[in-house]
């Protein structure tokens, strides 16, 4: 596991502001907000996540029927706070075999869930077709939510974007097929505002999906 920051584009080092430079910079992307060292799933672990955020921290709650929690990381400094999040869980497919579902929140330009959709980002707008119906609705913090699919993204995952609370909300599904776990209306639930419900979150293995897409 990597321990040090890293760029939430491309996975690349960065190097921290110093002399010449006051903000984080990828030697292919410019000014970034830095990815911060993915750690173990554990209720520790998002705990330190929601205080340092700006944006939310999604997560289906409840979970789906066997689903677990299996990991979050946060793009941004101590300075600037959270300016991306993403939440990793892990349960059995609507169709059999594993699923994994990770949801990021971000503003706009981070590029983080472009990362793990595996598309040229940073923001999903371009694959979108918003001039036809959404494909899939979820309720994010009590608000009916519609979320779009991504197109262009690799075979092996399902991809849909959208907006709640005026940040990008993306939600990157594999395998592709798992992507029907979305046609059931998840209720996802900002972390920052479930309180004392955050120590029923139940945590399986840390998902590779966070570390490399």
């Amino acid at each position: 596991m990597r321990g040090e920051p890293s760029c939430p584009k491309c996975g690349g080092r960065v190097r921290a502001p110093g002399l010449f430079a006051d903000a984080w910079q990828c030697d292919v992307h410019g000014t970034v907000h830095p990815l911060q060292p993915v750690i173990p799933p554990s209720v520790e672990a998002l705990s330190v996540v929601v205080a340092r955020t700006q944006v939310p921290v999604w997560m289906p709650w409840p979970l789906p029927v066997g689903w677990l929690f299996t990991g979050v990381a946060c793009a941004g400094d101590d300075r600037s706070g959270g300016r991306a999040t993403a939440v990793a869980c892990s349960g059995p497919g609507p169709l059999g075999g594993m699923g994994e579902l990770i949801l990021v929140a971000e503003e706009l330009g981070v590029g983080l869930g472009a990362r793990y959709a595996g598309i040229a980002g940073p923001d999903p707008g371009p694959y979108m077709n918003v001039e036809k119906p959404p494909e899939v609705k979820v309720l994010a913090a009590g608000r009916p939510t519609p979320l779009w699919h991504v197109s262009g993204s690799p075979h092996d995952r399902a991809v849909f974007a959208g907006e709640a609370m005026g940040l990008w909300l993306w939600a990157v599904v594999w395998p592709e097929q798992s992507g029907l776990l979305m046609y059931d209306e998840l209720v996802l639930t900002d972390v920052r505002e479930a309180g004392a419900e955050v120590e029923l979150v139940p945590c399986g293995a840390l998902s590779p999906r966070l570390l490399e897409p």
